[in-house]
Order: C-alpha cells, then structure tokens, then sequence
C-alpha cells in the first residue's frame, strides 16, 4: 500500500475513532443532565396523578398535560386486526398504547426470561408514555380535565369531550392495513357566537427503549417537510450529537406551515402522524419515563428518557356552528423498509424516510443512503428467493459484493505487486536524477505507464468500496428484519452476540459495561481475520517502518471501535475478510510481467522457518 492509502486509512481511522469517542461523551453528558433536569411526568390509566409536565407553546403559553380528575376512573376499549392490539383511553382520548404481536419487546437474552413472566412481552408502542397519541395539548380550554367518554361502534372508536364555551371536542379512530389508523380530530363550536380556539397540539407519541439494552443514541423525533427529513435525536438535548456543542434543551420546534409529517421513534419501531394538511410546526420534548422492572440498569442511574413528538397547529377563529376537522393518518409499527414504502406510495408523502439512513458526510452525501436501500433490498429479496436465515443473506450478500469487486481488487493487487517489483529500478532513478525533481517524476511516469502501474490504485478499491461499507452499516444498524434473526451462537444480529460477561471487567474503554465485560466472538474472529489480512499484504516500497508496523497492528483499533456493535456488521465484515484473504492468496502467486528490463522481486510474504 502506498503512502497515499496509508494516509486515506490513518485519516479514517482518526474520524471514526473520533466518532466513538464523541458518541460515548455525549451519552455521559445525556446522562448527567437528564440527573440534573428531571422532566416528571403522569401515569397514565391510574386514579390519581403526581405531577404535571409543563412547556411552552408557540405563542409562549404553557403547555400542560392532562390533568386528571382524582376521583376519575379509566375507561379503555381493545380494538386488534391479528397483528397489532390498540388500547384507547379515556384519559386524554387518544391510543394509549399499541402492542405488536408479532415482535416480542426484547431479544436480548440477558432480559428475556425475566420479561417473559411480566405484563408486557411484546413490542408496545407509546408504553408508559404520559399521553395518548392524539391528545390535545395547549390551553387549560382545550384540556379541562382530560376524560373522554369513549364509545366503539364496529371498528371504530370515538372519543367525545365537551369543552368551556361551547365547544365539542370530537376523535374517531378506525383500523386499516400496514399498521394504520385512520384518524380524525374535530372541534365543532355548538355555541351562536364566534370562539377564539387557542394553539393545539396534537400528541403523535412518544419514542421510549423497547428494554434495557437498547440505544438512546437512536431515539428522537423526526419530521418530513416535503423534501428533507430532520431528526432529533435524543442526544441533541443535552447539546450534542454533531460536530458542535449547542445549549442543552428540554424541548425542541421546527417547521412553518410545511409539516409533512412528524414521528417519535426508537431504533426499529415508529409512532408517525401524516396529518391530511401540513401542519404548522414540530413540537418534541423530553419524558422521564418508569425504570424497567427487574432488568436493566441500577436504580442509582439516571430513569431511562423518552421524546415525545406533537403536531402544533395555530389559535383561529371558529365561527358560531362552524366545524374544524384535521384527518390524520397514523402509522404505529415497525420501521420496515418494504411496509413504508408502501405506506409512502399510497399517501404521496415519502414515510420510508423516516428510516432515516443518515445524511451529509455521514454516508458520502447521500451516497450511503442509496447504498443502504439497495442492499436492504437486495437482502430481502435473497432472503424471499433462498429462504435462508439473515445470517447466511449476509454472508451470501457479502460474497455476491466481493464478486462484484473483484476485477477492479485484482487489477489493484496486481498493480502493487508491479509497483514492487519496480522498486530496483524506481532507486536508480532517484539516484540518477536525485539533483532534478521534475525530470525524475516525468521519468517515474514514464516508468509506470510502460509498466502499467497506477501508484494511486492501492486505495481506489478502497475509496470505491467504502459508500458500499457505510451502506452496509447503516442497513444493518437500521433493518428490523435482523431484530431477533439467529446465526450459529448469535441470538441477535441486530445486537452484539456476548456468549457470557467477565465481571470485574468494567474499565475498559469503548468495550466494557457497568455489568462487566461482554465476550462477544464475532468481533474478535473479525480482528484475526484483519490481522491475517494485513500480514498477506506486502508493504509498499520505501515504507516507513514505524508506519509499517502501524498498518500491521490495525485491526486492533477496529475492533476497540466496533466490538459493542451489531453482530451482523462484525459478520459482514468478518466474511469480507476472510474472502480477501482467498483473493489476496489467488493474486499473491499470480506472477506480474514487467516491460521494463528490471529485477523481478519476489513480494510474496516470506515464510518463517
């Protein structure tokens, strides 16, 4: 490898070290400040309330939660279509919860059995939220004191309040395919008189950990404004997140009559409102939410945080029997690519999006977002054709990518190798022309086109193949399809695969957890196969020692960096590795030809006797 790719990999090695150590400050710095800034919050369905949750809105009144009478009992009505189950409330007259019955709420098998035995073992959407998607939140008119009367007529339910001044507040709710619900909010003014209806917000839901294990880092609201997505994410709170420090917030708003859609979500699930019209802006805040029950994380620590989305519509004026309807379209289910897509189509708004791939330098600016659907899809479509587990999709995916690259690896490999067995003659001509600079790099092109050596081909399989990684990567991190799939001793490909924890162990950085140290396998099969590798490759000539020595103690960094990921990407990349390792083999007893009357080195690794 040339000096060129030296300093490609050393600087990409430098961003994502920089990467991880930022992340893992930043979770520390969400951590402190959600100690310091508890956001208390309601129970709902109880007959009593500790405290309310209070903002402003968008004309700087604040915004408080429901507040439920003491005396007031819930009322809930069940609706199910086989796949999901969805629980209205009467307690702010919205969905309370949605459990997905075909995705069990945690597969972490460290959480499972004892989740298994609890009230909740599947997904559940909106749990323990402090509202129910669709109240309406904004002035104490709007809110009185948060009980409906609800009533279910065939696969309809329909929440009926009526506010001060004459006004009905009026919801219905009725089930359809892909994980939708069809909604309607209704202010009918009974009254002979016009009324000032006050700012509403309407609550879409709020994003909480499926369990213990999960990752804040991929918890946050996410809009749509008809062209762009934006996501913020849950540690953009506490003023991280980015390549920039901000002022650590409660709340965040966005959005000027161009609100496409907004959504509350979690790593693999989604609560997403399409409302018929935009609406004005995006409301998202902070909840505290309920520690997990006998799983998890010390009491001592900070309660896990949700965030809570709304759709902010503006104070108007509503003339004396006049009626103001919003039609909303809610999709409460998992971030399947296939299902949003669909989703998308039939609503003309882009809901796959909110799959949020990732954006700017983060993928190549775009590029690994293309590269993450198109292998997203390629890996159902393998999976549908094969019917083979996702853990062996990967390993056939990687295989068919390998394949694909290999013409443009081999011609690289060779290349090298030529630039090597050049190295006898490139000396002489330093010697020879060591007093003129431009007459010895006209002399050494004129050496590598005889001789067919591009001294840039080392990294351009690299820097070709790197959307394809970071495609692969996001894709991983983001397909539900790997939530739960098996592959040999891994149970979860969407998570590490720790085989058992070495208590003590809690020190070490980026790997270590306040439990102790996981042994997960596939990555330290990922690291030996990187280091094999880089003992296959012969070192440029005139190479640094030092830096040669760099090259070859890499894989330890990669896998200081990604041990705690995905099992899925370390098998990706483990299988990568070993098929480099095939093709370095085929390449390094390929003999190269040299035009040039030289002395023709031997670059093969030499074997120790």
């Amino acid at each position: 490898m040339d000096k060129t790719g030296i300093f490609v990999i050393s600087l990409c090695v430098l961003l994502l070290g920089w990467w991880f150590v930022e992340q893992n400050k930043i979770a520390k710095e969400q951590a402190l400040y959600n100690a310091a800034h508890p956001v208390t919050s309601i129970v709902v369905g109880s007959n009593s309330v500790a405290s309310t949750t209070t903002t402003s809105t968008a004309n700087g009144k604040p915004v408080t939660a429901p507040i439920f009478a003491p005396d007031a009992k819930e009322v809930t009505l069940v609706l199910t279509n086989g796949r999901a189950r969805y629980t209205f409330t009467s307690f702010g007259g919205g969905l309370r919860q949605v459990e997905l019955l075909d995705y069990p709420q945690t597969i972490s098998a460290r959480w499972k059995d004892k989740i298994t035995n609890s009230a909740i073992s599947v997904a559940t959407l909106n749990a323990q939220a402090n509202v129910p998607v669709l109240a309406v939140l904004g002035d104490d008119s709007l809110i009185g004191d948060g009980n409906f009367a609800l009533s279910h007529t065939g696969n309809e339910i329909r929440a009926e309040k009526n506010l001060p001044d004459g006004v009905r507040l009026i919801k219905t709710f009725s089930l359809s395919s892909n994980f939708l619900v069809n909604a309607t909010v209704r202010l009918e003014n009974t009254s002979d008189k016009t009324i000032l209806l006050p700012a509403q917000e309407l609550v879409v839901g709020t994003a909480t950990p499926m369990d213990a294990d999960d990752t804040a880092l991929l918890e946050g609201a996410i809009w749509f404004d008809g062209t762009n997505t934006q996501d913020q994410a849950i540690a953009l709170f506490a003023g991280g997140g980015g390549c920039t420090k901000s002022t650590p917030k409660t709340e965040f708003r966005a959005g000027s009559g161009n609100v496409v859609w907004a959504a509350a979500h979690n790593q693999f699930f989604t609560l997403l409102a399409m409302p018929k019209e935009p609406a004005r802006e995006m409301h998202a805040q902070l909840i505290t939410l309920p520690r997990f029950q006998n799983v998890g994380t010390a009491t001592n620590n900070p309660a896990p945080q949700g965030v809570q989305t709304m759709l902010v519509y503006a104070g108007q004026t509503l003339a004396a029997n006049a009626v103001l309807e919003r039609q909303i379209t809610i999709f409460a289910g998992p971030k399947e690519y296939r299902t949003l897509v669909r989703v998308g189509e039939q609503l003309n708004n882009h809901a796959d999006q909110v799959m949020n791939f990732g954006s700017g330098f983060a993928t190549f600016w775009g590029v690994g977002t293309f590269f993450a659907k198109m292998l997203l899809s390629a890996m159902n479509a393998l999976h549908d054709l094969t019917r083979l587990g996702y853990g062996w999709v990967i390993v056939l995916i990687t295989v068919l990518i390998k394949l694909l690259f290999w013409p443009l690896t081999k011609a690289s490999t060779l290349s090298m190798k030529r630039m090597a067995a050049l190295a006898p003659k490139l000396n002489e001509l330093k010697e020879k022309y060591k007093d003129d600079v431009q007459k010895l790099t006209a002399k050494q092109w004129e050496l590598y086109k005889e001789n067919k050596v591009n001294p840039m081909s080392g990294c351009l399989p690299m820097l070709v193949q790197m959307p394809v990684f970071i495609g692969f990567f996001t894709m991983i991190r983001s397909a539900i399809e790997l939530r739960g799939a098996h592959f040999l001793w891994a149970a979860d490909l969407s998570k590490p695969d720790t085989l058992f924890m070495i208590p003590g162990i809690t020190f070490l950085p980026f790997i270590s957890t306040p439990d102790g140290l996981p042994f997960n396998l596939l990555p330290i099969l990922m690291g030996a196969a990187m280091l094999w590798q880089s003992h296959l490759t012969p070192a440029s000539p005139g190479m640094d020692p030092a830096q040669a020595k760099m090259m070859r103690w890499l894989p330890a960094i990669f896998i200081l960096f990604l041990y705690n990921y995905s099992s899925g990407l370390a098998l990706y990349w483990t299988v990568n590795n070993v098929l480099t390792i095939v093709q370095t083999k085929i390449t390094n007893a390929t003999p190269v030809k040299l035009a040039t009357a030289a002395t023709i080195v031997d670059v093969r690794p030499k074997k120790k006797k």
